[in-house]
């Protein structure tokens, strides 16, 4: 079965060529015209990942993944926007996206951002079997979780990647590029920033733990502190 992705998107004549593009990469496509539109079929179907364009009638796309977040926290979110700002893609990161792409884009930068994804979730083998324990806490890398005593938190790919990334390095430094690297393929000023929100979500998950701490090593990069 090939992967099925909703993609979101109100220039007709670039979802055409996009469309087109990721059909001949063995996708399968649902496109929608505008953010409500996109959110009942969302709610119809089953997908296996989102490229949501962030101008969008109706609703739009940070608007929309507020409301997909609600339904289905592990999904991946990729967003698509003409803004540069950095303001603007951290708040999409902050919305639960996984990932942006700045218009204009290449078609080789998304393909190759949706295997990244992809790749990292049902469709390649796990790379972990074990529930993993970080303090108090009980980490399922493949169920996408983190549970606390009887709490338990739903985390994203992106999320998860980078958790399980850290906790192969607990109690050691981990340079800024070197994560950037492993996680998100490259190391640039805007992917620092991205790494930053995410960082800020874990130490908020885990912080029930004492025994945990999220470090920022300053001018460095972080460590996952964890007191046996």
């Amino acid at each position: 079965m090939n992967p099925h992705l909703l993609y979101v998107e109100d220039d007709e004549t670039l979802a055409f060529v996009t469309k087109d593009n990721l059909e001949l990469q063995n996708y399968d496509i649902t496109h929608c015209l505008d953010g409500e539109e996109a959110f009942d079929t969302f709610k119809k179907g089953d997908f296996d990942l989102c490229i949501l364009d962030v101008m969008l009638p109706k609703m739009d796309g940070f608007e929309l993944a507020k409301h997909i977040r609600k339904l289905d926290s592990e999904i991946p979110i990729i967003f698509l926007t003409a803004k540069s700002l950095k303001e603007d893609k951290i708040h999409g990161l902050k919305l639960g996206g996984d990932d942006y792409i700045t218009k204009p884009f290449s078609i080789e930068e998304l393909i190759l951002k949706i295997e990244v994804f992809l790749k990292r979730s049902k469709f390649s083998s796990p790379l972990t079997n074990t529930v993993i324990k970080i303090g108090n806490y009980a980490f399922d890398y493949n169920n996408l979780s983190l549970a606390f005593e009887e709490e338990v938190k739903s985390l994203t790919q992106r999320e998860a990647d980078l958790l399980l990334f850290l906790t192969k390095k607990a109690n050691h430094v981990v340079k800024r590029g070197v994560i950037l690297e492993a996680i998100w393929g490259e190391d640039d000023y805007f992917l620092g920033r991205s790494l930053d929100v995410f960082i800020s979500r874990l130490r908020k998950y885990l912080k029930k733990d004492e025994s945990i701490k999220l470090e920022n090593i300053h001018g460095v990069g972080f460590r996952l502190k964890i007191v046996e």
